[in-house]
């Protein structure tokens, strides 16, 4: 089945897509918006096919590199611009998030965070570029609060995550097992998200997209709004 045949299910913590086919029924896959980004930040639309074992993609190296790595080594095309584009200015509001989009020629997606933490950089940037976002965004990890972690391990989730694909912020320390941290990491692994999101509706766009406290759930309706209202067309 191809992505415009998915639809999103949930965006609890990550983003899960379904599709009904008369031979498999209704298959349903979580966690799809590294593998995503990574499709998305390569330029890559059409020759990939994706074979999923499980209910949900592997987590990996907590970002998109590993994705990243895979497939390049396919060496898949690559689109020269993506069908998806900002057709005119204007902002969606989700709850206490904000979306701004504006036309352009190349591809500008940024992010602002807003973790109340100042030992984070709130802001993050991708202007399109394969080869920066395989090396600067895609190795961005996933991060989680200490208390959150702690309420996932209470429900016996995220039993078989490897630590050092998530990086934990406590009030006392930043943890990180794998490599050193950064502080604008988190902003870009929501940056990635982003990205990875946006691939559903065949995206990043064209143009500029600027999002303020973004999210899975405020990502999908943000996203599907402004196709609602024109603010994005497809080709």
């Amino acid at each position: 089945m191809g992505i415009d045949e998915l639809v999103v299910a949930s965006t609890e913590r990550a983003t899960t897509v379904e599709a009904s086919s008369p031979c498999a029924g209704t298959v349903r896959i979580a966690t799809v918006e590294h593998a995503f980004a990574a499709l998305a930040g390569l330029g890559v639309y059409e020759g990939v096919a994706i074979a999923v074992d499980g209910p949900e993609m592997p987590l990996l190296d907590g970002g998109a590199a590993a994705w990243c790595d895979a497939i390049e080594r396919l060496h898949p095309p690559r689109a020269a611009a993506p069908r998806l584009a900002v057709a005119r200015e204007g902002v969606v509001r989700v709850g206490s998030s904000r979306y701004a989009f504006a036309p352009g020629d190349g591809v500008e997606v940024a992010v602002r965070v807003e973790l109340d933490d100042g030992r984070l950089r709130p802001d993050a940037r991708w202007a399109g570029d394969a080869e920066d976002f395989r090396t600067r965004v895609a190795p961005a990890r996933t991060f989680a609060r200490l208390r959150d972690v702690e309420e996932l391990a209470r429900r016996g989730l995220a039993r078989h995550v490897d630590p050092a694909c998530v990086v934990v912020i406590a009030p006392d320390r930043v943890h990180s097992a794998d490599r050193p941290f950064a502080p604008d990491e988190p902003a870009r692994h929501k940056l990635l998200d982003l990205v990875g999101d946006c691939y559903l509706f065949g995206g990043p766009p064209r143009g500029r997209l600027h999002a303020v406290r973004p999210g899975h759930s405020a990502n999908v309706r943000a996203l599907a709004e402004a196709m609602r209202r024109g603010l994005l067309a497809a080709r």
